[in-house]
């Protein structure tokens, strides 16, 4: 006899009035805002401007939805393309399937095109959203529980997710893969803000430590899942991708910690325009003006200092002048004893 379980939903949408609010995609709506949420905030600590973060994930987010479909899609193919199966249901993407991998990878096709436009490393803005997208899917993983989907092993546990009958699956109660997933990336997401604060990680360090902290936890976690998969030498093919992402993102993270040590300094460089173009235009004419009042100063400096030397020159050039002046003088009657006998003729 089960003493306690954890629930599972009836169903997956509630519907208000026509409008349908589906479980799965809300908490992935969840998962966008808490990751822009903090990694906002981690942009602007290093150095960033308010709302980058979000102008880069309009571009990051519909790419990341794509891929995580697209990943699973072409992962999972049967489940689409198989006898007595619809291509149609590729499409819907409410009804769960998104595959992390593809996410990621071509989300971070996104973001880059958003960071070339910006005019930033894309490493840098990676290390601020990294632990925000380990929250995400902190929040998308309780998307499963809604859609009663990728669930592990039977077994009587108190914490265990009451699953019932339904298309592919029997009742009973199973191990709550998505609630061991959720709880691992909420792990994730603090060991990356505390190896960032203590080691100042940069150059995209703190994005490839998140990913190889995934890795590890989501390795172990599939082995407990019970949905079809695909198996390479016995093992899910998510295993082993599992593998190969966490040598990667290690490797990865020696490399950089040797070429690129530290962090960067300037992670937003000011762009013609924008606040910083109008700081720089500012102290391009305060610059001005202070040149302008500096020769002004220079000037009115000089013109007193030719009066003080025109004080303080020689006293016998004063009697010079003065004589020149009588000079000048003593002329001027000659001139006019001239006129009278110029009247006389």
């Amino acid at each position: 006899m089960d003493i306690a379980y954890i629930p599972s939903p009836s169903t997956g949408v509630i519907h208000l009035g026509p409008i349908p609010l589906r479980g799965y995609a809300f908490c992935i709506i969840i998962g966008v805002f808490v990751a822009v949420w903090l990694g906002n905030k981690r942009w602007i600590a290093r150095g960033g401007k308010p709302g980058t973060v979000a102008d880069i994930a309009v571009w990051a987010v519909p790419f990341g939805l794509v891929g995580g479909r697209l990943y699973h899609v072409i992962t999972d193919y049967q489940l689409y393309f198989g006898e007595g199966r619809n291509w149609v249901d590729a499409f819907k993407i409410w009804e769960g399937g998104l595959g992390i991998w593809g996410a990621i990878a071509l989300g971070a096709v996104g973001a880059w095109i958003g960071c070339r436009l910006r005019g930033i490393p894309l490493p840098a803005w990676a290390d601020a959203l990294a632990p925000g997208i380990a929250l995400a899917q902190a929040c998308g993983r309780w998307g499963n529980w809604f859609n009663q989907e990728l669930y592990g092993r039977a077994t009587d546990l108190p914490w265990a997710v009451e699953i019932s009958a339904g298309p592919n699956r029997d009742a009973g109660t199973y191990h709550p893969t998505f609630l061991y997933e959720s709880l691992w990336c909420i792990g994730v997401a603090f060991l990356v803000i505390w190896a960032d604060r203590r080691f100042k990680l940069g150059h995209g360090r703190a994005f490839a430590l998140y990913v190889a902290a995934y890795c590890v936890g989501r390795g172990w976690i599939e082995y407990m899942r019970v949905d079809e998969a695909h198996h390479i030498l016995g093992v899910r093919l998510n295993v082993w991708t599992s593998i190969v992402v966490f040598v990667l993102a290690v490797v990865y993270f020696v490399l950089s910690a040797k070429l690129r040590p530290g962090r960067e300094e300037v992670v937003e460089p000011d762009r013609p325009g924008g606040e910083g173009g109008k700081d720089k235009d500012k102290a391009k004419t305060d610059g001005t003006s202070e040149a302008k009042a500096a020769a002004e100063v220079k000037g009115k400096a000089e013109d007193k200092t030719a009066v003080q030397a025109v004080d303080a020159g020689p006293k016998d050039s004063a009697p010079a002048l003065a004589q020149g002046a009588v000079k000048a003088d003593l002329r001027k009657p000659a001139v006019d004893a001239e006129a009278p006998e110029a009247d006389k003729s």
